[in-house]
């Protein structure tokens, strides 16, 4: 049984795949991905969290892994919600922001990298379920000097 605390997030409960679009001034033009996320509990007003991407070429066929993450969403009162969102390349990120039964958005409180890791100073990210049953994911991401702006977007659907 869910704690009760979770009620705001809910809804994205399960695993998630689909298809995305990235950008960033220091890639090489656009590009294609396809991302699953998983969202879990396990009683207590904790949100398992995992992602991973695999970029994609021309035809939609996988190139590489891509993106890969996993941390623990602390649901708060009133829908607040703190992320602790960590990477394999070295950048954990604590996130705070709030949800509200359809949607979640969450913004950088902080940021920790590994003495190799790239240079990342902000992200916000963006979930939304629509009525038609998907969940919409934006990703913006300042890192390397650039402003924070827009990264990635997926369209996801319940497997």
């Amino acid at each position: 049984m869910p704690h009760a605390l979770l009620a705001p997030v809910l809804g994205l409960l399960g695993r998630w795949h689909g298809l995305g679009r990235g950008e960033y001034p220091t890639i090489d033009g656009p590009f294609s991905y396809a991302q699953e996320v998983t969202f879990s509990h396990d009683g207590r007003p904790f949100l398992r969290y995992e992602a991973r991407a695999w970029l994609l070429d021309a035809d939609g066929a996988p190139l590489r892994p891509s993106a890969r993450e996993s941390g623990w969403w602390r649901l708060q009162p009133e829908g607040r919600v703190e992320a602790l969102i960590t990477q394999p390349t070295g950048i954990a990120e604590i996130a705070v922001g709030s949800a509200d039964g359809t949607a979640v958005d969450l913004a950088t409180h902080e940021v920790a990298l590994a003495p190799t890791a790239k240079q990342v100073d902000a992200t916000r990210r963006g979930y939304a379920l629509a009525e038609d049953g998907t969940l919409t994911f934006v990703h913006e991401l300042a890192a390397v000097g650039r402003p924070l702006q827009h990264h990635l977007s997926a369209r996801l659907r319940r497997i």
